[in-house]
């Protein structure tokens, strides 16, 4: 698990270069103006995954700001079961809980994330990056698998025409015993499914906060910061082992993929072409 320390010039460019850089990567899908790339990384079983896409008639400045706001991200996130602000280090770097669903038969994931952004004022770049981190008051959790995020970010440039592109990178590990094939099929469907939730989400922004009993932005006005400041000695290497129920899991769903495959005949068989839409 990464330890945590304050995001510097060089993490940014880092972001950038991967949401920017082609080379290496495998075009899965392309539809309309959304593009979803993967890529192998060596000695890891487990893809990363990004995505580019156009956001018409949608600033970057909303974008940014749906992906920040905790008590919107209740209302748009499909997968999110609970989100917890542990505290801050400074203004452009906090921690937070996070715990997700996953397609059935797989149990939830949790994580303990650092969250770092940047934004370079009007006209310039938003930039998010996040990464798992222990701390020593969020163990792993009954009910949940704790899952590893090497790196999960977000660029979002202006367009010309008032819209915006948004630049998404994930590379994750779900930890657990799962095979791999399953892991990367599942990543590659939440990526997509996860920005279209945040399109829909951004249009619909402004009049749901206009509605709210306060309109306080922190990550925009840091005097409104009301979490508790935390500090590197709160987040402490730990050793976590997932239960061995984990094996169940794998067993469920290579019978459920063994089960599906039985089940499709002969004739149908163009139909295994048409998976993504």
């Amino acid at each position: 698990m990464n330890n945590p320390r304050i995001a510097d010039d060089h993490d940014f460019e880092s972001l950038k270069q991967l949401v920017d850089d082609n080379a290496g990567w495998n075009l899965e899908l392309s539809k309309a103006e959304t593009q979803v790339w993967t890529k192998s990384i060596e000695g890891c079983s487990f893809h990363m995954v990004k995505i580019h896409s156009i956001f018409h008639n949608i600033s970057s400045d909303i974008v940014f700001d749906v992906l920040h706001d905790p008590d919107y991200r209740k209302d748009w996130d499909s997968h999110m079961i609970a989100s917890e602000e542990i505290g801050c280090f400074n203004v452009n770097n906090d921690i937070g809980y996070y715990a997700m669903s996953c397609p059935p038969p797989l149990k939830p994931r949790d994580f303990v994330l650092m969250r770092s952004w940047l934004d370079t004022g009007p006209q310039g770049e938003q930039l998010l990056l996040s990464r798992s981190v222990p701390h020593k008051d969020y163990p792993p959790r009954k009910g949940f698998i704790r899952a590893m995020s090497y790196i999960t970010g977000f660029v979002i440039r202006p367009q010309p025409n008032g819209g915006c592109y948004l630049g998404y990178v994930a590379h994750c590990d779900p930890q657990g015993k799962l095979p791999p094939w399953l892991v990367n099929k599942v990543t590659h469907t939440v990526g997509p499914r996860m920005v279209k939730d945040l399109r829909k989400a951004s249009e619909g922004y402004v009049l749901w906060k206009t509605n709210q009993p306060h309109y306080r932005k922190p990550w925009r006005f840091p005097e409104e910061i009301t979490c508790p400041r935390i500090f590197l000695d709160d987040c402490i290497q730990q050793i976590q082992e997932n239960d061995n129920s984990d094996v169940s899991e794998n067993i469920a769903a290579s019978q459920k993929q063994q089960a599906k495959q039985r089940k499709i005949p002969r004739d149908s068989r163009k139909l295994r072409l048409q998976t993504h839409k």
